[in-house]
This record gives structure tokens, C-alpha cells and sequence, in this order.
């Protein structure tokens, strides 16, 4: 089962690596970006691999069993 996370973006857009590490789901901002490499991060549905993709209010990023709704 998911569990579901809305997250407010204090910048938009906000690379991806540094959601991971800022709600918790990476230890740091390393391991975000061994994560994300290692395709186990999907953005809007889609594997997402860029470390630095840029989020923005709308999208959905997965990862872990966790879904984040980015909102404004």
C-alpha cells in the first residue's frame, strides 16, 4: 500500500534529489542521487534517472512505497 505525501515546494521548481532528501527518504543527499540512478524513482509515471530534474507543483514523484503530490 502507498502512502501518500503532499509536499509543499518552498521553490518551484526543486530538483528531485533534494525532495528525497528533504521529506526524509534518503539519508542524504547522496543516496537520493544513488536512488534516482539506480531507476528506482518515478516522476509523473515515468522512471526518472536525471538527479537534477526539475519539480514542479502538479507532478508525482514515487519512490519506496511513497507517492509525493507536489503542490503550491
Amino acid at each position: 500500500m502507498s502512502n501518500i505525501i503532499n509536499v509543499k515546494l518552498k521553490a518551484s521548481p526543486t530538483e528531485l534529489y533534494k525532495i528525497l532528501k528533504f521529506e526524509g527518504l534518503a539519508s542524504s543527499g547522496g543516496e537520493a542521487k544513488q536512488v534516482i540512478d539506480n531507476g528506482l524513482v518515478s516522476v509523473n509515471g515515468e522512471v526518472e534517472t536525471q538527479k537534477r530534474k526539475k519539480i514542479i507543483t502538479g507532478d508525482t514523484v514515487e519512490f519506496d512505497g511513497n507517492t509525493l503530490h507536489i503542490t503550491e
